[in-house]
């Protein structure tokens, strides 16, 4: 079968159900230690900044180990990386239940759970699904990476009732057999290299880095600083909706469910997104998701009853679930094919900066004030951030065209 042939096609999209599959087992590691993040803090005796350590340096693990797993995948395809990746997320869990201190702990957290584990189930794969499409390239990367939200839908009840039932320990031993004994044999499905994945691109891809005025370097660098921006305004809720829900008095397992309810609503706003991002461009996509979340955000300064923060996790879901493929997608649309892994486990380990950050920033903010507030309204100062720098990328390549 040709080269051509096989992109869009029937084992492309059946690649991409086996990419949502590892994405959502895999992103256990991003949302078990939020889940857990108030038990932690009463077993150790910690404040609330630094019981959400643990949560900043898995996520800064997660987005380094991107760029590693992104790097292996070009050069070897995603299986092997996955593999491995597979086995030091069962090895963190099991080490992560035996923690005696918060510092071992959040070493199992960050080095095992996030950089060497759970890193390979988002970057890389949202890379890898890129490979596969061309006329629906929008849909596929928006629909892989709703694999890591699908996890955070399914496992914050799962861990919660886990925690429940017999303490966060022994859900931690539960939670790496189960993903040694699903992932793996997920992982071998996936042997088949892409399709261009080892060249210099695939036919009808741009490389349009220069429309923007930009080197690659440059836009990399640019794209990294707005995905920073953004995901520290993402954190305040996803972060710490859980802990907020316990100080609030409405109960940490109410708290859980808005999260899964707001990563749920994540899911229809990535896939929404994808269908925008294939009419309009990921440019755009990006820009349309990021104001409307700065306008979601600011109203969890307003409401914080039970039924209106249940209202607003759904809303807050809905609006921001697409802003992170928009970068896989612009990524895509300004590099070549040989490249994907790598500058998209780049720019989406920024996201991760922006979260591991904005989840440790507002558990600080709150130690210093007391309350949510001051919090939240950091969110939309860094909202508004990511927004003039998507709004100047647009601007460039508007000056640019005019000129040419």
């Amino acid at each position: 079968m040709r080269r051509d042939d096989l992109l869009d096609s029937r084992m492309a999209w059946l690649r991409l159900c086996v990419i949502v599959a590892l994405s959502t087992i895999g992103g256990v590691g991003m949302w078990s230690v939020v889940v857990t993040l108030p038990y932690v803090q009463a077993e150790f005796g910690i404040s609330r900044g630094a019981a959400s350590v643990p949560y900043t340096l898995t996520m800064l693990g997660f987005g380094a180990g991107g760029i590693l797993m992104g790097r292996l995948t070009d050069r070897f395809g995603p299986m092997k990386p996955l593999l491995g990746a597979t086995l030091m997320l069962t090895v963190g869990y099991i080490l992560a239940s035996l923690a005696p201190t918060l510092a071992a702990y959040t070493l199992a957290q960050g080095l095992l759970i996030g950089m060497l584990g759970a890193s390979a189930a988002f970057a890389p794969l949202v890379a890898e699904a890129s490979l596969w499409f061309r006329r629906r390239r929008g849909v596929a990367v928006a629909i892989a990476a709703s694999g890591n939200y699908l996890a955070g839908a399914v496992w914050p009840p799962i861990l919660s009732w886990l925690i429940g039932a017999h303490g966060w320990r022994t859900a931690h031993l539960i939670v790496g057999v189960l993903c040694l004994a699903t992932m793996a044999p997920l992982a071998l499905l996936l042997r088949v290299r892409a399709p261009g994945s080892q060249g210099s691109g695939m036919p009808g891809d741009g490389n349009e880095a220069q429309s923007f005025g930009l080197s690659r370097a440059g836009l990399t660098v640019v794209l990294s600083a707005a995905g920073i921006a953004c995901c520290v305004a993402m954190a305040m809720p996803q972060v710490h909706i859980v802990a907020y829900c316990g100080d609030l008095g409405y109960g940490v397992a109410r708290g859980a469910e808005m999260l899964s309810l707001m990563l749920a609503c994540g899911i229809v706003s990535r896939l929404a997104s994808g269908l925008i991002a294939d009419r309009i461009g990921g440019l755009r996509t990006l820009l349309l998701g990021s104001v409307l979340q700065g306008l979601a955000l600011s109203l969890f300064l307003f409401f914080d009853g039970l039924v209106s923060l249940y209202t607003l996790s759904a809303l807050f879901g809905l609006v921001q679930g697409g802003i992170v493929p928009s970068y896989a997608v612009i990524v895509r649309e300004s590099f070549p094919a040989s490249e994907a892994g790598t500058r998209v486990g780049i720019v989406l380990m920024a996201t991760l900066v922006g979260m591991a950050f904005g989840g440790w920033l507002s558990g600080v903010i709150f130690d210093a004030t007391g309350s949510y507030a001051a919090a939240f309204l950091n969110g939309v100062v860094w909202n508004m951030a990511n927004v003039l720098i998507v709004v100047s990328l647009l601007m460039r390549s508007r000056s640019r065209l005019i000129t040419t």
